[in-house]
């Protein structure tokens, strides 16, 4: 494809990769601690982990897929950012408060005290196994944006971005990517308003256009285009075996408590904060700035459906059906490409890999301190120097960057899904019950390591169930040829509930069957400051 990238565009390319990679050295000196290298001595102010956070939410899955999806589909995906604000305030109600009480370093640390090792060390290694996935995902978007935009292969992308990445995340820890994420929030919004305002003056009608068009194609729909014939219908408003509203805000709301509950990349920043106050500021101005930008990104997903429809293109025509293959994601760049002058996609190119780099590199430093603080330290060497930890905490740092490259050269070959769907699936797949496990912590006096475990295998194995179901293509025919049974018992075989719920389901299965193996076969025990209902007091500037 032809590009319209200059030599002025690599110029801010090349500035930008080079000032983010200085960031490292920087605070190189400084992390000689596990403390220093993971939450920055906890001296971080409300603003900075604010926009540090937000920059988290904020990634070339927002950037790249929000759009695609869009401009394909209706905002149906769009709806669990709705549910942001209601999952910060349980989290900051039940559970955030317990990390900075009891100083943690890793969310998972509260596992042992309240459950045992085994499960803290399962959760951590799921954490990892999920984190790596997320960022694969991510530096994959980013590379399929910079080929198309460059004209260069997407392997230079991935090993240039996951390079600089490396480079500040090695050496300056928690501090540099906090600041690389502060610095990396502004260029996405600047680079997005860019390419917005020029894609809007594109439009005859300009932004009256967008929502009268747009409504009347049914893009605002909450729904998805039939398969068949390419209209969009609404979905239902319930259902579990289907994507339906009800349910997929109530999944929102549990992945969002989830992450504010439970997920590294929250509770790393969370404890880095001054003091309690500061703490809980932080999380407001991350979804005060989280939401809008979500809602801007799919708007603009819109903008550029009705822009297209103005303005045919043969390619935008089979982005838009997945003719050849092309992927929704595509979009963006391919008009980035065509409309964009020269100076301007650089720009635009640099708030995307900035978006990217800051979600990929803050998930790399949790990644680093799950396996320092609950596998390696806790497991493999217990007494050594807080040197040879942060040493330790470096090399992971490395590895997770060369895993994140592999994966997302493993991604480049995936098949025509909307990347934000495909998300969705690995999401519900990698977390099921995590939140179930932390829900029976918090708000029950119920459960031991032994429960929970037999928990967490009734939902791996429920999970398996309907992994293979979704991905290795089962079909009606061979359950009714393997079972005996009829045609109906084989469909909801198949489909018991929509692969996007098997999350909430894995959560509720962990939760209950754990509860209930709990209050059979176990006694009570001493939980004070354990649970929500036996907290100890509150540290000074808590609310």
């Amino acid at each position: 494809m032809e590009t319209r990238f200059g030599m002025i565009d690599w110029t801010i390319l090349a500035v930008y990769f080079i000032g983010i990679a200085a960031i490292g050295p920087i605070f190189a000196r400084r992390n000689k601690s596990t403390e220093t290298f993971f939450v920055g001595n906890r001296q971080f102010p409300a603003w900075l982990l604010g926009f540090a956070m937000f920059a988290t939410s904020i990634s070339s899955i927002t950037v790249v897929a929000f759009p695609g999806d869009a401009y394909k589909t209706g905002y149906l995906r769009w709806l669990p950012t709705l549910m942001l604000p209601l999952g910060i305030y349980i989290g900051a109600k039940f559970f955030l408060p317990f990390y900075r009480r009891n100083k943690c370093t890793s969310a998972y640390e509260y596992l042992e005290s309240r459950f045992g090792g085994g499960v803290r060390t399962y959760v951590s290694v799921a954490f990892v196994i999920n984190q790596i996935t997320r960022i694969a995902t991510i530096l994959f978007l980013v590379s399929l944006v910079f080929e198309q935009m460059t004209g260069a292969s997407p392997y230079t992308c991935m090993l240039v971005g996951g390079g600089v990445i490396a480079i500040y995340t090695v050496l300056g820890g928690i501090s540099a990517i906090v600041w690389a994420q502060f610095l990396q929030a502004f260029l996405l919004w600047f680079g997005a308003l860019l390419c917005f305002i020029t894609l809007v003056r594109g439009i005859d009608g300009g932004l009256l256009a967008v929502f009268t068009t747009g409504w009347a194609d049914g893009k605002f729909m909450l729904g998805d285009p039939n398969p068949a014939t390419g209209v969009m219908e609404s979905a239902k408003w319930f259902s579990i075996a289907e994507k339906s509203v009800i349910m997929i805000m109530i999944t929102g709301l549990m992945n969002w408590v989830y992450e504010y509950s439970a997920n590294q990349n929250v509770i790393q920043k969370y404890v880095s904060a001054k003091n309690p106050r500061e703490a809980f500021k932080s999380i407001w101005i991350c979804c005060a700035c989280s939401v809008p930008t979500w809602a801007f990104f799919m708007l603009m997903g819109t903008a550029l459906y009705v822009f297209f429809k103005q303005h045919p293109d043969p390619q935008a025509a089979a982005i838009l059906t997945g003719a050849g293959g092309a992927k929704s994601e595509s979009i963006l760049p391919f008009f980035c490409i065509k409309m964009l002058p020269v100076g301007l996609s650089g720009i635009v190119i640099t708030a995307i890999l900035a978006a990217a780099m800051s979600a990929s590199s803050a998930s790399i430093g949790s990644i680093s301190a799950v396996f320092v603080t609950d596998i390696y330290r806790r497991r493999l060497v217990k007494s050594a120097s807080e040197r040879h930890y942060v040493l330790a905490a470096r090399l992971t740092t490395a590895f997770s960057c060369l895993l994140m490259i592999g994966g997302a050269v493993l991604y480049y070959k995936a098949s025509n899904l909307t990347l934000q769907d495909l998300g969705t699936k690995m999401t519900a797949i990698l977390c099921g019950g995590m939140l179930g496990i932390y829900v029976l912590g918090f708000l029950t006096t119920r459960g031991t390591g032994r429960s929970v475990a037999v928990g967490l295998v009734a939902t791996l194995s429920f999970t398996a169930y309907m992994t293979i179901i979704e991905f290795m293509g089962v079909t009606p025919e061979q359950f009714m040829n393997w079972l005996g049974c009829s045609e109906t018992t084989a469909m909801w075989l198949l489909k018991p509930v929509h692969i996007y719920y098997v999350g909430l389901f894995g959560n509720l299965i962990t939760f209950i069957v754990a509860f209930m193996v709990s209050s059979l076969f176990e006694k009570k025990r001493d939980l004070t400051g354990l649970t929500f209902w036996s907290q100890v007091e509150p540290e000074e500037g808590e609310s």
